[in-house]
């Protein structure tokens, strides 16, 4: 047994990446109900952390997905979708949250 090492990367969009993607499946349920905007204002948040993590962790790629998932759930300026099409955007946002919690390392920095 050696000294343990301090790490020098994080999973800090693990969290967030994973309730997201509990959040718009959950949501799923509410898709024509005006109870459906709580979904919009908590998928869009966690698209804006993941962002910002995304970004710390220099993955650019995956802003690739993330900005259209903060701008089609922005409950602000709503975009109105239904059907086939918009469950399938639930489905695959939420594909794109747990692949950006599990991969995004960030880095540690220490002061």
């Amino acid at each position: 047994m050696g000294t343990p090492v301090e790490p020098t990367v994080t999973r800090s969009a693990l969290a967030p990446g994973l309730l997201g993607a509990v959040i718009l499946l959950g949501g799923l349920a509410l898709l024509d109900s005006e109870s459906f905007i709580i979904i919009r204002y908590a998928v869009s948040i966690l698209a804006m952390i993941l962002c910002v993590f995304a970004i710390q962790a220099k993955a650019w790629l995956w802003l690739i997905g993330l900005v259209p998932i903060a701008v089609l759930w922005n409950p602000i300026v709503v975009i109105d979708l239904s059907g086939r099409g918009w469950v399938s955007a639930q489905f695959i946002a939420a594909l794109v949250f747990i692949l950006v919690g599990v991969v995004t390392k960030v880095p540690v920095h220490r002061d």
